[in-house]
């Protein structure tokens, strides 16, 4: 599904970020309606957390789309995420292309800062993504 609202972009002068799923520029309309989701952490209402990275990010990624959904939007209309990862390293980067790009096929990826933390807010949480969607 297109969104007419969100442009995503990335300007030829600067590297071309989809292999590393992001993209440089996000552009939305200033008459549309921001929505921002919370931190969302890799554990459901359980509370549990896995030891394994990759399904984190998946349920990171699960608890988005829920919280998205609760307002009536998807994915492709997310701009901005803000991704914090503990003991960040290249396995760890390339589990993300990968989850990203299942999510996002087309690579209109949204804008993402990426910032490796030693820790976050629980024991055990490995990643930590926010999120602001367009609705029109």
């Amino acid at each position: 599904m297109e969104n007419n609202h969100l442009e995503i972009s990335n300007p030829a002068d600067i590297y071309d970020p989809r292999n590393h799923a992001y993209s440089h520029v996000a552009t939305v309309s200033a008459t549309d309606l921001l929505v921002f989701v919370a931190g969302q952490g890799g554990s459901r209402t359980d509370g549990v957390l896995s030891d394994d990275f990759r399904i984190q990010v998946k349920i990171v990624f699960e608890n988005i789309e829920i919280a998205l959904a609760s307002k009536g939007l998807k994915m492709n209309q997310i701009a901005k995420l803000t991704t914090l990862v503990v003991d960040y390293d290249d396995e760890k980067h390339e589990i993300l292309i990968e989850e990203s790009t299942r999510i996002w096929p087309d690579l209109k990826f949204p804008v993402n800062t990426l910032i490796p933390v030693s820790r976050l807010a629980l024991n055990g949480m490995l990643i930590e993504i926010d999120a602001t969607a367009v609705s029109s």
